[in-house]
């Protein structure tokens, strides 16, 4: 399969994600091509992650000093505790400017390597090897870090773009179905929030990308989620209006991780696509969107049997506690939930449109339960 480029443009940086089929081997040539001043790295990898993977990226970088870190890939290691640690290791071992650290795996690990790689020293080198179908199709495409607090998700925070991406689709080979489909929540609201053609396109060649791995769909799926995410933060780097439209689902989406207390029994891409129903039925109440465009919404849920009845994961008493998470979004102002939703399929309402009170929100989320 033929490797492909893209480039992401944005006011602070331009960098190239490169998308094929085991380049895991080339890093240490483009290191060494684009960051010729690098002497250190540190690694900072999933401890599930098959031997093969990091055996194959420090092959590629036996001429650099190289600390390695294998973390649990859960939202509990997105802490200060963590990230303290981390950076008083870089700094002991007087890692520069012009060193790097490479995060290789899933988003979480994404956002907090990217967090320790912006404070430290203000800013060293940074390179992301995204190795789930999320974190290839979103979470490592755009410069957010970010890091936890009691108070919730990713509150704590930097913008910093890495030197460069790399897709590895030989990633995927080894991920489980569920985090197949973590990962295509991003795909599809993408598609939702800005294409209908990609969401058309989807409704013939979604089960080619969850169930059979067609390298063929997955690279265009992949491709086309970068593409139209760099279309958005090219525009708006920092989120402050056009990017909030990525949020789309994100904030239901945060107030369940949240009721679940961020564990594994609701990852990040479930709650979105809960989020994205809840949200899309809620633009439905609005009058905004058709319930032919919301039928059709639904329709593609039923096929790929995606996760979209919020009565089997939450009971009704947890409607509070949702609540209280989704009023600590980062994207709410004036005490009001900020919510991004559909107009219809390929296009969402702008940013600040729908500045819904708490109460209001707890009505509709009421109504949503049997």
């Amino acid at each position: 399969m033929k490797n492909t480029k893209i480039i992401i443009k944005t006011s602070s940086k331009n960098y190239p994600i490169y998308l094929g089929d085991k380049i895991i081997n080339i890093t240490g040539t483009l290191i060494k091509k684009k960051l010729p001043n690098v002497k250190k790295i540190c690694i900072i990898c999933d401890k599930k992650l098959p031997n093969l993977f990091l055996k194959n990226l420090t092959k590629s970088l036996k001429k650099y000093k190289i600390i390695i870190y294998k973390l649990s890939s859960t939202e509990k290691i997105k802490s200060f505790k963590v990230a303290y640690k981390i950076t008083e290791n870089l700094l002991k071992n007087n890692f520069n400017r012009s060193d790097c650290v490479i995060s290789m795996g899933g988003g979480i690990l994404g956002d907090l390597s990217a967090f320790v790689a912006s404070i430290t020293k203000r800013g060293i080198k940074f390179v992301n090897i995204p190795t789930t179908l999320l974190a290839q199709v979103d979470a490592s495409v755009g410069g957010k870090t970010g890091i936890n607090t009691d108070m919730g998700k990713n509150l704590l925070g930097t913008f910093y773009q890495p030197e460069f991406i790399l897709s590895d689709m030989f990633a995927l080979k080894s991920l489980p179905r569920r985090e197949m489909i973590c990962g295509y929540g991003e795909i599809l609201k993408h598609s939702l929030i800005s294409d209908r053609r990609f969401f058309l396109w989807l409704n013939s060649n979604a089960k080619k990308i969850i169930f059979n791995r067609d390298k063929k769909a997955l690279k265009y799926a992949i491709y086309k989620s970068c593409k139209i995410k760099s279309y958005i933060i090219k525009k708006d780097e920092k989120e402050k209006n056009l990017r909030m439209i990525l949020n789309f689902g994100h904030t239901f989406g945060h107030g369940f991780e949240g009721a679940k207390n961020f564990s594994k029994k609701l990852n990040h891409g479930e709650a979105v696509l809960l989020g994205m129903i809840v949200a899309s039925k809620f633009s439905f109440s609005k009058k905004i969107l058709s319930l032919n465009e919301l039928n059709l919404i639904k329709k593609h849920y039923i096929n790929l049997n995606l996760p979209m009845d919020i009565n089997k994961v939450f009971l009704k008493k947890d409607i509070n506690k949702i609540v209280k998470f989704a009023a600590r979004d980062k994207k709410n102002v004036n005490e009001k939930i900020n919510l991004i939703l559909l107009n219809k399929i390929g296009k969402a309402t702008k940013p600040g449109q729908f500045k819904i009170k708490i109460p209001e929100f707890k009505k509709f989320l009421t109504s949503v339960f049997h």
